[in-house]
C-alpha cells in the first residue's frame, strides 16, 4: 500500500472510530429503557429503534465525508460506490443482550478495500471500551472512554491491542456466542471436542468475544453462524493485534458463514479439534 493509500485508509479509520462512538452513544440512550419497543425481523431476530437510528447516523456521516464509498448495513441494505472502499455497518451487534439490559453489545464498522478486509472498529458504550485497527496501521484499544466531544474522533488514552501468548490448548480460555448455534449449524461435535480440552469456556458472545481476544483477555472466540456485517471488522482487528481469524476451513475474508478468532498460536489446533 502506497503512502497516499495508507493516508486514505488512516483518515477513514479515524472517521470510523468517531462514527462508531457517536452511534453507540446514541443507542446507549435507549439502553435499559422501560418503554423500549422490540420488533421482529423476518428471521425472528429482535430489532429496535436504537438499531435503526444508530445506522442512520453512521450513514449520514458517511454521506458527508465519503459519499462515493459503497455501504452495506444490517438495517438499511446496500448503497453502491465507485472508490473501491465498502463499509459494513452493524449499528447494534448483540441486540439480544441489549434488549435484556446486558451491556455486552457494540456498534461495529468494517471497511473493505478492493474485496479485502482493510479496517474495523468495535465500540462498547455500555462498557466504555473501544478497539480499532487498520491494515498496516496496528490495533488499538481504549477503556474508560469518556463521551464523544464535538470534533473528536480518537479517545485520549490509547494503548496497543495485543493478543495473549498462550500456546498450550489446555491453558486456553474460550468463549462462544451460542451453543445452540452449533446444533443448528451441525457443528456441535467439534465444539464439544474443543470445550473438553480448553481450560475454561464461557458464553461472552457477539462482538464482545472478539474484543477480548484482541486485547489478550481470552485466547479463543468462536461463532457458528455469522452475517457479513458481523464478520467485516474482525479479521483486521484480530490480525493487527497479532492473532488469526478464519472460518472453519481456514479461509480468511469477510463473506464467511462462521468465524474463529484466536491468538494465532492456537489457531491450527483449534481448527483441528473443531473439524475432527
Amino acid at each position: 500500500m502506497s503512502g497516499a493509500d495508507k493516508n486514505e485508509l488512516r483518515s477513514r479509520l479515524e472517521f470510523a472510530v468517531g462514527a462508531a462512538r457517536a452511534a453507540g452513544e446514541h443507542a446507549l440512550g435507549y439502553f435499559q429503557s422501560t418503554d423500549l419497543v422490540i420488533d421482529r425481523k423476518s428471521d425472528a431476530s429482535p430489532v429496535t429503534r436504537a438499531d435503526r437510528e444508530a445506522e442512520q447516523l453512521i450513514r449520514a456521516s458517511l454521506g458527508e465525508s465519503f459519499p462515493d464509498d459503497a455501504i452495506l448495513g444490517e438495517e438499511f441494505g446496500e448503497q453502491s460506490g465507485s472508490t473501491g472502499y465498502r463499509w459494513y455497518l452493524d449499528p447494534l451487534d448483540g441486540t439480544k443482550s441489549f434488549v435484556r439490559g446486558v451491556p455486552l453489545w457494540g456498534t461495529t464498522i468494517g471497511l473493505e478495500l478492493d474485496g479485502q478486509p482493510a479496517a474495523g472498529v468495535v465500540a462498547f458504550p455500555g462498557l466504555k471500551e473501544i478497539v480499532w485497527a487498520g491494515s498496516g496501521l496496528g490495533a488499538w484499544w481504549a477503556n474508560g472512554v469518556s463521551p464523544l466531544q464535538e470534533g473528536e474522533t480518537l479517545p485520549d488514552e490509547v494503548r496497543p491491542a495485543r493478543v495473549s501468548d498462550v500456546s498450550n490448548i489446555a491453558d486456553a480460555f474460550m468463549t462462544s456466542t451460542t451453543v445452540k448455534g452449533f446444533d443448528e449449524a451441525g457443528t456441535f461435535a467439534g465444539y464439544d471436542r474443543l470445550r473438553k480440552v480448553v481450560s475454561e469456556d464461557r458464553g461472552w458472545g457477539d462482538c464482545y468475544g472478539y474484543l477480548l481476544v484482541a486485547t489478550g483477555r481470552i485466547d479463543i472466540h468462536i461463532d457458528p453462524e455469522m452475517n457479513i456485517w458481523d464478520v467485516a471488522p474482525m479479521p483486521t482487528i484480530i490480525e493487527e493485534a497479532g492473532g488469526r481469524a478464519t472460518d472453519l476451513d481456514g479461509k480468511r475474508g469477510i463473506d464467511l458463514e462462521n468465524l474463529i478468532a484466536t491468538n494465532g498460536q492456537l489457531h491450527d489446533r483449534v481448527l483441528e479439534l473443531l473439524n475432527g
